[in-house]
């Protein structure tokens, strides 16, 4: 069952649960964190931007998890299938960081010895800006781009968890179009327009404390039209609406439950191996043949965080809300699995 919220409105009740649980094709409910009910140090509020064409990419995340920051940011170098990401946590923000409340106007600022942050609401668009000390090898990294020519429509899904007073209220926009540049020491990587795809994954919420998700993305051009998709699943009570959405000349076309199949030597999971993805109505079937992992894995007692981001390329089909099948070849994106406890 997919129930679609359409009116505007407060996000949480009295008791700090959803006061609706569906899905949105923007972003409708109005976020306080002052709503919430579940202690500060369980509030997770994160934006996080992938910037990527066929030959590189660079993700870019400001997280205020209440009892952990982090500013990460991601080189992908899919040409020769390297890929560095550098990571500097904080202790206990608790909603210093201020991160807006809505995706439609606010900034990000982030500012210390070692990152300096900015993602900004400019006329037309928005600008990333990233600098952090030390990124690799000794080298300072430096991004700056901006993002135009936002779709239409997105995917926002209102989740509730089975523990009251927790939930995920998230938005990804997928489809923009990208130019900038990346520099780290004195390679300057270049990314145009005309062949650079961005996202934004916008999450603010109160989460369980050990979870599993598979999320998967990806957008290009065709026959003039900007295509794209978002699929996911594993967080959360989905009973009333998933995040799986294909994305059609900035329209939303919503699909329902989406399988995600990773191969598997002697029942070890095999990320680089071709995976197959599926759906139950037969709208969505991708062949993925995997380019670059990347993966990290913190075990920290408490903490603990496998990540695998499979980067490569989709080949098969999707099915519009009107019947219309798109078929595509190699189409550039990713697709994660990810274990945390937090």
């Amino acid at each position: 069952m997919q129930h679609e919220i359409v009116e505007k409105g407060r996000l949480l009740n009295w008791f700090g649960n959803l006061l609706e649980v569906g899905y949105s094709k923007s972003m409708l409910r109005d976020y306080y964190r002052e709503d919430i009910k579940a202690p500060k140090y369980r509030i997770k509020e994160w934006d996080y931007y992938l910037i990527y064409n066929d030959d590189y990419g660079v993700a870019l995340t400001v997280a205020d998890n209440g009892y952990m920051g982090m500013l990460s940011a991601s080189v992908l170098r899919f040409a020769n299938k390297t890929e560095k990401t550098t990571s500097q946590m904080t202790f206990m923000p608790l909603g210093k960081f201020n991160m807006p409340r809505s995706s439609r106007e606010g900034d990000v600022l982030f500012k210390n010895d070692k990152v300096v942050a900015s993602f900004k609401h400019v006329k037309g668009g928005r600008e990333i800006e990233f600098s952090m000390l030390d990124f690799e090898d000794g080298k300072k990294l430096e991004v700056k781009f901006t993002l135009s020519d936002e779709p239409k429509e997105s995917i926002v899904v209102h989740t509730p968890f089975k523990k009251k007073k927790h939930f995920y209220y998230n938005q990804k926009i997928i489809g923009f179009n990208a130019s900038g540049y990346a520099k780290v020491g004195d390679e300057t990587i270049k990314f145009n327009k005309k062949n650079t795809e961005a996202l934004l994954d916008w999450g603010r919420g109160v989460w369980t404390y050990k979870n599993t998700w598979y999320w998967g993305a990806a957008s290009t051009i065709l026959g003039g039209k900007k295509i794209g998709f978002n699929i996911g699943y594993g967080f959360g009570n989905t009973e009333k609406a998933s995040e799986n959405i294909i994305l059609y000349d900035g329209k939303v076309n919503k699909l329902d439950e989406i399988y995600i199949e990773i191969p598997k030597i002697k029942n070890k999971e095999d990320f680089m191996s071709p995976w197959k993805i599926t759906s139950n109505d037969g709208r969505f079937e991708m062949n993925f043949t995997p380019v670059l992992n990347r993966k990290a894995f913190i075990n920290a007692l408490v903490l603990c965080s496998n990540q695998n981001q499979v980067f490569g390329k989709f080949t098969g089909y999707m099915i519009l809300d009107d019947g219309k099948k798109i078929f595509v070849e190699d189409m550039f994106g990713f697709v994660e699995k990810v274990f945390n406890k937090w």
